[in-house]
């Protein structure tokens, strides 16, 4: 019914804000769990590639930018930014340039990953010195991490829009129901139809876990940097292997990706944004404070490094909301 409303321009009954959110959330899960969410992960992709790029930028600022290569994430994250927003208003967009500009993101951050090794490599002691010039030497994960908007922005060019014609079916429908609404479409489903019907809970599961796996070793290393001077630093260490482990549930069990994932991974967001407030803190209490605030910024706690950790939350709510693959 409100489906239909909304198609024929009829406005909708009087209802209070309580009952208006509610029906705004049932239809937004029913969006997320059919596919229909393009514009908004397209958006979410963009928005999380300015995270990274700042991130990216100021870090090889403190590499003097030694190596031409070392400008290409800085650029790529703008380009990445600017197709994910226009992924959001315009359909052609999000299916022809948000995909080339994310393939060519991720491209990035493979050699951008080998670089770093290579940096860890020539320092002195090489890799027989690992743990000490893991610490010291150039975040091995970061260009990994970096990539994350990319996989999403990939992930949302093959994805439906809102408006996108096809009944919604009810989270509460039966198997069954859900069986016949699809018997018709498709003999067969490939991976590029469950992505667009919302059939990838697994695959977003996979993506949660590795994202955990790379955010959580770089916090324990830069971590370890500050001899863990703070206890709230041990945190994401903790808060890292949990999601790992309720993401391998949620592979391998249904209901565990409905309670027990999106519960640690609601946990990894706010664990994220509380990370957040102290690295703006530690910032800020360095020598000059507010008045050198780009120099403590580039030089003090990666500013937003928590919140890089918090997108694997995101992640993990976000494969709660998705069915499984067929």
């Amino acid at each position: 019914m409100t489906r239909d409303l909304l198609e024929t321009g009829e406005s909708l009954p009087p209802a209070d804000d309580a009952a208006t959110l509610k029906r705004d959330a049932e239809m937004a899960d029913l969006h997320i769990r059919e596919g229909r969410f393009q514009r908004w992960l397209a958006l979410a992709a963009g928005l999380s590639s300015v995270l990274s790029g700042l991130e990216v930028s100021y870090e090889h600022y403190k590499g003097s930018y030694s190596r031409p290569v070392m400008y290409t994430p800085v650029i790529l994250s703008g380009t990445l930014a600017l197709a994910g927003v226009a992924g959001f208003f315009s359909r052609r967009s999000a299916n022809t340039l948000l995909p080339a500009v994310s393939a060519i993101t991720l491209a990035d951050s493979v050699i951008g990953f080998y670089f770093h090794v290579q940096g860890i490599r020539r320092k002195p002691g090489g890799w027989r010195l690992p743990v000490v010039n893991i610490v010291m030497g150039p975040p091995i994960f970061a260009p990994l991490l970096f990539g994350t908007s990319a996989y999403l922005g990939l992930v949302a060019s093959f994805l439906r829009r809102g408006d996108d014609g096809g009944d919604v079916v009810p989270r509460s429908a039966s198997k069954a129901h859900w069986a016949a609404s699809l018997s018709g479409m498709h003999e067969t489903i490939d991976a590029g139809q469950d992505l667009r019907e919302g059939r990838f809970q697994q695959h977003m599961v996979a993506a949660t876990i590795l994202a955990s796996f790379l955010s959580g070793f770089e916090a324990a290393y830069s971590h370890y940097k500050n001899n863990f001077r703070y206890g709230v630093q041990w945190t994401p260490l903790i808060v890292s292997p949990m999601l790992m482990a309720a993401g391998v549930a949620a592979l391998k069990s249904k209901r565990a990706a409905h309670t027990v994932l999106p519960a640690v991974s609601a946990l990894a967001m706010l664990n994220g944004s509380i990370g957040f407030g102290y690295h703006v803190r530690g910032i800020f209490r360095r020598p000059g404070g507010s008045k050198k605030l780009l120099y403590n910024i580039i030089y003090g706690p990666p500013v937003f490094a928590p919140l890089l950790f918090a997108a694997s939350g995101f992640l993990g709510v976000l494969a709660s909301l998705l069915r499984r693959e067929e």
